[in-house]
């Protein structure tokens, strides 16, 4: 698997993770170290494992947790760190996420994610490139 297809695949699970509302899965995908941060729509910057740990909880556990599928990510890769952008699809509407990911005993860790409003859609082609160089 490429670097490329490695740090796409930590994106799916962090996405499966949410479909299915498992906490556990994002236990193991988050990083330790270094302080992790998550900015959700709406919301005010998250800083530390924990708080964002328990910002999951809470958005799995409220009245209507969302189902949010991802759509043409696009990996971005520099040495042990990595970002991918994407759509998120919700209800009808898209947000557009950036996903911060380091390389960790050779596992891709999630860092950073942040997603907001856009007033564009992904594209919809054949073939949409999953790397970017």
């Amino acid at each position: 698997m490429s670097g490329h297809e490695a740090v796409l695949f930590a994106n799916d699970i962090f996405y499966q993770a949410f479909a299915t509302r498992d906490l556990e899965a994002l236990r193991e995908l988050w990083a330790a170290e270094p302080v992790v941060t998550c900015i959700h729509p709406g919301w005010g910057p998250i800083f530390g494992r924990t708080a964002v740990l328990e910002s999951f909880h809470a958005i799995f556990n409220g009245p209507n947790p969302p189902d949010v599928r991802c759509q043409a990510a696009r990996a971005v890769l520099r040495g042990d760190t990595a970002y991918v952008l994407c759509y998120e699809h919700i209800d009808g509407q898209f947000l557009v996420a950036t996903n911060i990911f380091t390389r960790s005993e050779n596992q891709w860790r999630m860092i950073h994610h942040q997603a907001g409003p856009t007033a564009t859609a992904p594209e919809v082609t054949e073939e949409t490139p999953h790397a970017i160089n």
